[in-house]
Protein backbone atom coordinates (compact mmCIF):
# COMPACT_ATOMS: atom_id res chain seq x y z
CA UNK A 1 0.00 0.00 0.00
CA UNK A 2 1.40 3.42 -0.94
CA UNK A 3 1.10 6.48 1.24
CA UNK A 4 0.16 9.34 -1.08
CA UNK A 5 -0.34 12.97 -0.16
CA UNK A 6 -3.59 14.65 -1.18
CA UNK A 7 -3.25 17.28 -3.89
CA UNK A 8 -3.45 20.92 -2.94
CA UNK A 9 -6.00 22.80 -5.03
CA UNK A 10 -4.98 26.26 -6.19
CA UNK A 11 -7.94 28.41 -7.30
CA UNK A 12 -7.63 31.61 -9.32
CA UNK A 13 -10.07 34.53 -9.39
CA UNK A 14 -10.69 37.70 -11.42
CA UNK A 15 -7.84 38.80 -13.72
CA UNK A 16 -5.56 36.06 -12.36
CA UNK A 17 -7.96 33.45 -13.75
CA UNK A 18 -8.29 35.33 -17.03
CA UNK A 19 -4.54 35.71 -17.58
CA UNK A 20 -3.87 32.06 -16.73
CA UNK A 21 -6.84 30.93 -18.83
CA UNK A 22 -7.80 28.47 -16.09
CA UNK A 23 -9.75 28.40 -12.87
CA UNK A 24 -7.47 26.14 -10.86
CA UNK A 25 -4.44 23.89 -10.66
CA UNK A 26 -3.77 20.86 -8.50
CA UNK A 27 -0.25 20.58 -7.13
CA UNK A 28 1.58 18.23 -4.80
CA UNK A 29 3.45 19.81 -1.92
CA UNK A 30 5.68 18.21 0.72
CA UNK A 31 4.03 16.38 3.63
CA UNK A 32 5.52 18.94 6.03
CA UNK A 33 3.83 21.73 4.06
CA UNK A 34 5.34 24.89 2.64
CA UNK A 35 5.00 28.63 3.07
CA UNK A 36 2.61 30.42 0.75
CA UNK A 37 5.54 32.41 -0.62
CA UNK A 38 7.36 29.18 -1.54
CA UNK A 39 4.20 27.87 -3.19
CA UNK A 40 4.10 31.03 -5.31
CA UNK A 41 7.70 30.40 -6.36
CA UNK A 42 6.79 26.82 -7.28
CA UNK A 43 3.80 28.02 -9.32
CA UNK A 44 6.09 30.25 -11.40
CA UNK A 45 7.38 27.09 -13.06
CA UNK A 46 3.93 26.06 -14.36
CA UNK A 47 3.94 28.38 -17.41
CA UNK A 48 5.13 31.74 -18.69
CA UNK A 49 1.87 33.33 -17.50
CA UNK A 50 2.33 31.82 -14.05
CA UNK A 51 5.89 33.20 -13.97
CA UNK A 52 4.66 36.73 -14.67
CA UNK A 53 1.80 36.61 -12.16
CA UNK A 54 3.63 34.84 -9.34
CA UNK A 55 6.89 36.72 -9.92
CA UNK A 56 5.37 39.36 -7.62
CA UNK A 57 3.24 37.39 -5.14
CA UNK A 58 3.06 40.42 -2.84
CA UNK A 59 0.82 42.03 -5.51
CA UNK A 60 -1.82 39.34 -4.89
CA UNK A 61 -4.10 38.46 -2.02
CA UNK A 62 -4.40 34.87 -0.88
CA UNK A 63 -6.57 32.63 1.24
CA UNK A 64 -5.99 29.17 2.65
CA UNK A 65 -9.15 27.16 3.24
CA UNK A 66 -11.23 30.34 2.75
CA UNK A 67 -9.30 32.31 5.40
CA UNK A 68 -7.16 35.28 4.35
CA UNK A 69 -3.47 34.47 4.67
CA UNK A 70 -0.18 36.29 4.28
CA UNK A 71 2.85 34.98 2.40
CA UNK A 72 4.38 33.46 5.55
CA UNK A 73 1.32 31.22 6.17
CA UNK A 74 1.80 27.46 6.01
CA UNK A 75 0.04 25.47 3.28
CA UNK A 76 -0.49 21.77 3.95
CA UNK A 77 -1.30 18.92 1.55
CA UNK A 78 -5.03 18.87 0.86
CA UNK A 79 -5.53 22.58 1.57
CA UNK A 80 -7.39 24.83 -0.83
CA UNK A 81 -5.48 27.97 -1.74
CA UNK A 82 -6.99 30.93 -3.58
CA UNK A 83 -5.14 33.77 -5.30
CA UNK A 84 -6.92 36.94 -6.32
CA UNK A 85 -6.22 40.63 -6.92
CA UNK A 86 -6.34 43.04 -3.98
CA UNK A 87 -9.61 44.51 -5.26
CA UNK A 88 -12.31 42.47 -6.96
CA UNK A 89 -15.63 43.60 -8.31
CA UNK A 90 -18.90 41.86 -7.89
Amino acid sequence: MTDTQPNTTIRYFAWVRTRLNRAEDDVTIPAAGMRLQDLAIMLQEQSTSHAVIFGRPEALKAAINKQYADLSALVMPGDEVAFFPPVTGG
